[in-house]
């Protein structure tokens, strides 16, 4: 397969394929934090996340998510449909913790009687500051039925995802989800993995996702490992 680059994030790269419908993402061992100002190489983190992502995209696909997942093709890299992707995140909070705490005076681990549903804009430079349906209705960044489906799936994947987790002793605490367009459709794009979501033990607490980075507690990627044990992944 001929592949070339396209993008490069900050723990991810994009290359074109042969098919202008499909790309390969290759997930590498860089970790950031604060918007990029940490950044460190975790050995092994690529693949665990290469491999965790799939396994839960796979099993979002079983319960009717639509996802861009094709295939896994190497340790590191996965095979893709290309998605003309929404530059909104949207993020789901069960739980107390991060910015929210404290834009709004929360104590951390406090559980919501609903989740939280928030939107952010996809802008490294700007800090992907809050958003609302307004903004992104005003500045074309996606249409009302397109807004009302990132809204439902989201929620869809947190009752998906909640009870995967907390079968594995886990509690799914927050996450951000992405989407992208493809030939008509809106499809669940970019990755669900321990970077982007907080995954705390049920009973200690223990924090299993990438706050262990960016608070310095140690043994990320080892972390890692033990979510996606737990969750019934075997990772070769």
């Amino acid at each position: 397969m001929k592949k070339s680059l396209i993008y490069q994030g900050k723990a991810k790269s994009v290359y074109q394929t042969d098919n202008s419908n499909e790309v390969v993402i290759e997930y590498r061992d860089d970790a950031t934090a604060f918007n990029g100002v940490k950044k460190e190489a975790l050995k092994d983190k690529g693949h665990v996340n290469n491999l965790f992502n799939a396994y839960i995209m796979q099993k979002l696909e079983e319960r009717g998510v639509k996802t861009h997942f094709i295939k896994v093709l190497s340790e590191t890299e996965s095979l893709m449909k290309k998605l003309q992707m929404i530059p909104v995140e949207c993020v789901v909070r069960n739980y107390a913790a991060g910015g929210i705490c404290k834009r709004l005076g929360l104590e951390k681990g406090m559980k919501f009687e609903r989740p939280v549903f928030e939107f952010f804009l996809k802008d490294d430079a700007l800090g992907d500051p809050m958003i609302n349906t307004s903004h992104i209705l005003t500045f074309n960044w996606a249409a009302p039925e397109e807004i009302k489906y990132m809204r439902k799936v989201t929620f869809t994947v947190n009752d998906i995802l909640s009870k995967l987790f907390d079968d594995a002793g886990l509690l799914l605490v927050d996450y951000k989800l992405e989407f992208g367009r493809f030939n008509g459709a809106l499809l669940l794009g970019d990755e669900f993995s321990p970077d982007g979501c907080r995954l705390w033990d049920k009973q200690t607490k223990d924090v299993f996702d990438k706050d262990r980075f960016r608070q310095d507690l140690g043994d990320v990627v080892g972390h890692y490992k033990t979510v996606a044990k737990r969750i019934g992944l075997t990772l070769i």
